[in-house]
């Protein structure tokens, strides 16, 4: 899949934060308009950067972007963009409530009608397209129809660098929704919608593609490539990306995408494709630090773990406290608790037991345990019965004053979308800690939206996992071991369906045996030949024979 900036890109070499509010509309009128910069010099305007988080759907929100950024040096910080998660435009334009739940620039929400220009007030400001946290940043829609695309774009054109439209989605919600990959059959419509976002914004546009091939087996070859999701995937063509780079004008700056699963990956990837920067989707899910350097030799710390063949990388626990911190002190502004050190391997002595927690020195180690693997909301649902009269507290027994306040709870719902992404995070950070430790796992299973002493349950018993299992001996025997963030290398298409991984649906089913037919009849038609063919040989040998016969008599 290829990232490309359209020829006619442009951006506006001014940071938003310093674009003024006319205060009458002469002043207005007298302002230069901002230079709308093109293609490469739009790119050099937001620092060039060399990686770039991908879009993904209820996945790359702000909280997950400010984890990744924090693993960049303060140096290196505008080597890296950030995309949105895909946003649907028409709901976008049409539907306050849908733009409130998914871009969050200002405290105020997006105003009604579009606007050119950033709120006045810099206390509004507030999340999405932050100036000092959160740029260069692309926000990316999926449509079908220019004025919808337009009209969405218009809303967040003031809080970011570029919009980007989204022709490269496989799914299957954008083969019903007719956009994404899907879209790529009608050039035509593709040219409306970019052209009309040129036109139409200040802010450049850029285009999301998934590379196509367009020669005589395209019409099966983009149904492959739209279909590949998932165990589906396959392996990324390198190659087709270093065609476009080499057959596109330099001034088309293009992005590469495909078979990221390390930092490692990353520089052999851009010297294979040629490409300006390289985008990481999934493999950022299961490693946000994917971008990062690994620190020096001894420089470690809690955060890394460096194993005996000089190969590393970052501890998921330190992580997760860190996506935590994030979402305590952006999305909910509040102080993160107290907790304990990280535990560095190599410090405490060979197959050394658990210190206990500083939290519970004086509880007996069964009552310390249970606690740990309780869910919070239990926590959370004792102190709402607690708090009832003591009248109603006689009249009630436990079980139905529980009921209730799990009732409760069940109906204080966020609608925040850094919270409402927290699970499915954690899952991919920790897959494999939590593939190993069933109460880890189950502990994040019962876990909900913004319930953050569940998640700092969650981030204790991890902590603990680690901890116990643990020594000297065992961090230089293993090669990497399961508390440190590592790719999710997902099964070529066959394998994963001898798996059963994957399944065939009727349709593929029919088209294999009618296939696996066709075969048949072929094979049989050529042993029909061969024995044709066969027998006519030996019917001229036979007269050949007789008429020689002939000429000795």
């Amino acid at each position: 899949m290829a990232t490309a900036t359209t020829d006619g890109t442009g951006g506006d070499a001014t940071p938003p934060e310093s674009i003024q509010t006319p205060t009458d509309t002469t002043t207005a009128a007298e302002s230069p308009k901002p230079t709308k910069l093109h293609g490469r010099a739009f790119y050099e305007s937001i620092g060039s950067p060399k990686f770039v988080l991908a879009p993904m759907v209820d996945q790359s929100e702000f909280a997950w972007r400010m984890l990744t950024r924090t693993y960049m040096t303060p140096s290196s910080t505008k080597d890296l963009l950030a995309y949105t998660p895909m946003l649907h435009a028409r709901l976008f334009t049409t539907t306050e409530k849908f733009r409130f739940n998914h871009f969050q620039p200002t405290r105020s929400g997006l105003p009604t009608v579009p606007t050119s220009a950033p709120p006045a007030e810099s206390t509004d400001t507030y999340l999405d397209g932050h100036p000092s946290i959160d740029r260069p940043l692309f926000v990316q829609f999926c449509a079908n129809t220019p004025e919808d695309l337009l009209a969405a774009a218009q809303y967040v054109a003031p809080f970011c660098d570029a919009v980007d439209l989204n022709l490269g989605c496989p799914q299957g919600i954008a083969r019903k929704g007719g956009y994404g990959a899907f879209l790529q059959e009608d050039q035509e419509l593709i040219y409306k919608l970019i052209n009309t976002l040129h036109t139409g914004l200040d802010v450049p546009e850029a285009a999301k593609i998934r590379v196509l091939e367009p020669r005589e087996e395209a019409q099966r070859l983009r149904r492959r490539l739209r279909e590949a999701e998932g165990h589906k995937t396959g392996l990324a063509d390198w190659a087709a990306i270093r065609h476009l780079r080499d057959n596109l004008p330099k001034e088309t700056v293009i992005f590469a995408n495909g078979n990221i699963l390390s930092r490692g990956d990353i520089e052999r990837c851009l010297e294979a494709t040629g490409a300006d920067a390289v985008m990481s989707a999934e493999g950022n899910l299961y490693d946000p630090a994917i971008f990062a350097e690994a620190p020096e030799v001894g420089e470690e710390g809690c955060m890394y773990w460096r194993g005996r063949d000089g190969k590393g990388g970052f501890r998921m626990d330190e992580a997760l406290r860190r996506y935590l911190d994030i979402l305590y002190k952006y999305v909910l502004e509040q102080a993160p608790p107290a907790r304990k050190p990280l535990y560095i391997p190599g410090q405490a002595a060979a197959g050394a037991r658990d210190p206990p927690t500083p939290e519970a020195d004086d509880e007996p180690p069964r009552t310390r345990a249970r606690t740990d693997a309780e869910p919070a909301e239990a926590t959370v649902v004792k102190t709402a019965t607690e708090a009832q009269p003591t009248a109603t507290s006689t009249t009630q027994t436990p079980d139905k004053k529980q009921k209730n306040a799990n009732k409760k709870q069940k109906r204080e719902k966020t609608s925040s979308p850094n919270l409402l992404a927290m699970q499915p995070h954690c899952f991919h950070l920790l897959r494999a800690l939590v593939s190993k430790h069933d109460s880890v796992r189950d502990a994040l299973a019962r876990s909900r939206p913004g319930d953050m002493e569940a998640y700092e349950g969650v981030l204790a018993m991890g902590g603990k996992a680690v901890e116990y299992e643990t020594s000297v001996k065992a961090v230089r025997e293993c090669r990497r071991p399961f508390w440190v963030c590592q790719p999710y290398v997902r099964p070529l298409p066959m394998e994963a369906m001898s798996r059963g991984s994957v399944t065939m649906s009727k349709k593929e089913l029919a088209k294999l045996k009618e296939g696996e037919k066709e075969v048949v009849m072929g094979m049989g038609a050529r042993r029909n030949d061969e024995r044709q063919n066969g027998g006519v040989k030996q019917g001229e040998e036979k007269k050949e024979e007789k008429m020689e016969e002939k000429k000795e008599l």
